[in-house]
């Protein structure tokens, strides 16, 4: 079993800062080689990071929502790309909370650094045999942080051996089962490494399986336990959902650093404006500051409310899965669009694909565009959840 050193939620934040210079001396590289360097992967787990959403049993911290939005958020600020992977890697050991203890021991007693990559979207097809194995292929886009992984979790549709649907779900399954792709040729997080996958047959055996709609809806034996870690009874949905908008925190947070540090003294050209003195750029500056501490104050809420709920042990009210819904593809469109506004108004000298500020629009631009952070997705369903009409989705 793997140990990680255990930390408490006060000192997240401190470590996480400590992390902050080498993983910023790393970010550049990290888009060139189009992957996490292991470097920074080793430290993730040798802070104790990387163990903050697994449970005490398998050697993590088991601390909560709040905590892993400090860890994510603060890494963000060295390196965006791992804190996309960092954040996506404690939403696999959430839903692997959820699977039955054998596949946990498999899992958590396997590789010198236990970080699980998944796609945990159906988009795979596994027959279920009589015995009770699954049969599975599929090929899965967007598979981020699956370099450095040793197992990753893939979903699928669940049918019958008649051809019959039965279930949707996760099957875990260890990488050498997998073929990984070499695809993943972006315009931002290329440094997360999301490369295809794809498997043709592979057998996965029963309690290798967990039902996603019976997560989303609380009805793995984990939301029945007494005894289970608070930190698996946050709300499927809504924690899924933050796993992977968390990062756009930091991003926003670390450009609006940089962008104080390098306005001071420079010439607007062709104007009579020095730049720290010129109206327009006190207000752009002012208005994605605020922007920034919006988008702060909407995730720590969101945050909290999970939290919350998976302390009492509740299921949390589909009004308030309906906001935080919209409030995951709020937070990385008020950051992207606040980085955007310093970029813009900065001038050409932010085109330089060596400004951190460029590298954080083009992560925070392609945060925005994932499927689960889509916008107008995000403000339908919470008006259809306000109307008391079907959201149109599960996955809330």
């Amino acid at each position: 079993m793997h140990s990680y050193p255990r930390i408490d939620k006060e000192r997240v934040k401190s470590i996480a800062e400590g992390l902050v210079p080498e993983l910023s001396s790393r970010a550049f590289q990290a888009e060139k080689d189009r992957r996490v360097p292991a470097e920074n992967i080793k430290l993730l787990h040798d802070s104790g990071l990387l163990g903050i959403f697994r449970s005490k049993k398998w050697g993590g911290s088991e601390l909560s929502m709040r905590a892993h939005v400090d860890a994510v958020a603060t890494i963000a600020k060295g390196c965006g790309a791992t804190a996309w992977v960092l954040g996506v890697y404690h939403a696999h050991d959430y839903i692997i909370g959820h699977m039955c203890e054998k596949a946990q021991e498999e899992i958590y007693t396997t590789g010198d650094i236990t970080a699980v990559a998944a796609v945990i979207g159906p988009r795979g097809k596994a027959v279920r045999k009589a015995d009770g194995s699954y049969i599975l292929n599929g090929f899965w886009p967007f598979a981020s942080g699956n370099s450095a992984s040793h197992w990753l979790l893939l979903g699928a549709e669940v049918f019958d051996e008649a051809g019959n649907k039965l279930d949707e779900g996760d099957l875990a399954v260890p990488a050498e089962d997998v073929e990984r792709l070499d695809d993943w040729h972006v315009a931002g997080l290329q440094g997360t490494g999301s490369n295809s996958v794809k498997c043709t047959d592979v057998v996965v055996p029963a309690h290798r399986f967990v039902s996603l709609p019976a997560i989303l809806e609380n009805q793995t034996p984990v939301f029945a336990s007494s005894e289970a870690p608070a930190i698996y009874k946050c709300q499927g949905g809504p924690a899924l959902g933050m796993f992977i908008a968390t990062s756009a925190l930091g991003a926003a947070r670390r450009s609006l650093e940089e962008f104080r540090k390098v306005v001071p003294g420079k010439k607007v050209m062709y104007t009579s404006h020095i730049s720290h003195e010129w109206s327009a750029l006190q207000v752009a500056l002012g208005e994605a500051a605020s922007m920034i501490h919006q988008a702060e104050l909407v995730f720590y809420r969101a945050a909290d409310d999970v939290d919350d709920y998976a302390r009492r042990g509740e299921k949390m009210p589909m009004e308030t899965r309906g906001r935080i819904r919209m409030d995951i593809t709020v937070v990385p469109r008020l950051c992207r669009d606040a980085v955007q506004k310093l970029l813009t108004i900065g001038g050409a000298s932010g085109l330089s694909l060596k400004s951190p500020i460029q590298l954080n629009f083009r992560n925070l631009q392609a945060t925005s565009m994932h499927g689960f952070l889509l916008h107008d997705a995000g403000a339908e369903i919470f008006g259809r959840v306000l109307l008391g009409v079907d959201p149109g989705t599960g996955v809330i």
